[in-house]
């Protein structure tokens, strides 16, 4: 677990204060061995969710420096520290670091191996540059949230996709592409890594174009292949447990492993599985697996798939995934910390 071990040991990141996607970023490269500083105003401006710093945990283990970035004081202090660093992070509107005089050319004839990663929020052209957003405004305009949810309304899957799947996941690769790039050849200076948090979830969604014009892909919600629409791609109600509300997903695509579920919910005789992409018989089979799952707790399906490869997995909340056998075993929490989330997701050796 130390950071000795961890590929990039020894980079020093410097992030501007942001919220979401931004200290994600961070989060993931001090995960991998970056010493990551953040930058903090003096004052709170009052971005996001205040809570304590023990359940910040997109901050927990990064090195806090205030600075006032408006005063030169500040704004010299942190070009000292940015000579001796490796990466810059910034998640302002487009123009803001240059109005307060950190333009990127002045920083890098100043720091010349330094990467610039910079994530806007619509991009640096259009009528939308300037304007303020949130994940679920970025998710609406790519075309993504209009995909999820129930056949009646769009419904956002928390902030997973445009913050942290889109923005945060491709400003990391840009920025490590650029790092291997500035290695590869001791000459080579460092520079600028530009997206945004609509580009990187337009980025997400290529694959669903090509579905869309092949005509495998429609734009009603919960009627393909991966929205809910098929039986075997679907999430049932189990029987309730305690009085309370359970459900089990069914992931089978493939025919071996529908076959296997079809047999584990004992509906060989009732389901021909030669038929599992015949639109006629999916009324049906959704209705008879929706009746069998109901007879059964979650916990009963997952207890008798857990030696079948039918693609059954119990639907749990945050706090049952932390205790999951599975999960305890890989390590992928750790219940001595004051927020038990998920770590050490990637390994190394």
């Amino acid at each position: 677990d130390s950071n000795q071990t961890k590929p990039l040991n020894g980079l020093k990141v410097i992030e501007l204060h942001a919220i979401g996607p931004v200290p994600f970023a961070g989060m993931l490269l001090q995960n991998l061995g970056a010493q990551v500083t953040r930058i903090a105003p003096p004052n709170d401006p009052g971005l996001g969710i205040t809570v304590k710093p023990e359940f910040d945990v997109l901050n927990v283990g990064k090195t806090v420096l205030q600075l006032d970035l408006k005063s030169p004081t500040g704004k010299s202090q942190l070009i000292e520290l940015l000579k001796q660093s490796d990466v810059l992070m910034e998640g302002f509107r487009p123009g803001v670091l240059e109005r307060i005089g950190f333009a990127p050319p002045q920083l890098l004839e100043a720091a010349p191996r330094l990467v610039i990663g910079r994530l806007s929020g619509w991009g640096n052209k259009g009528a939308l540059a300037a304007r303020a957003g949130h994940d679920i405004n970025y998710l609406a305009l790519s075309g993504a949230l209009h995909a999820m949810g129930t056949a009646q309304q769009p419904i956002p899957p928390l902030n997973l996709v445009a913050d942290f799947g889109g923005g945060a996941m491709h400003l990391v690769v840009g920025i490590l592409a650029k790092l291997v790039q500035r290695g590869i050849d001791p000459q080579q200076k460092g520079g600028l890594v530009t997206t945004s948090i609509l580009a990187g979830t337009h980025g997400l969604t290529p694959m669903f174009y090509g579905l869309i014009a092949a005509e495998l892909h429609n734009l009603q919600r919960e009627s393909n292949l991966l929205d809910g629409g098929r039986p075997f791609y679907r999430v049932y109600a189990s029987k309730a447990a305690k009085n309370y509300p359970q459900f089990v997903a069914l992931g089978a695509l493939e025919p071996k492993f529908y076959t296997e579920l079809v047999q584990l919910l004992g509906l060989r005789n009732l389901v021909d599985v030669r038929e599992q992409y015949n639109p006629d018989h999916w009324d049906r089979t959704r209705e008879l697996f929706a009746q069998v799952i109901a007879q059964k707790t979650r916990d009963e399906w997952a207890a008798l798939a857990s030696e079948v490869d039918c693609c059954l997995s119990p639907v749990l909340t945050f706090n049952e995934s932390q205790t999951h056998p599975h999960n305890v075993a890989n390590q992928w929490f750790d219940a001595t910390k004051p927020v038990n989330a998920p770590h050490q997701i990637i390994q190394f050796n």
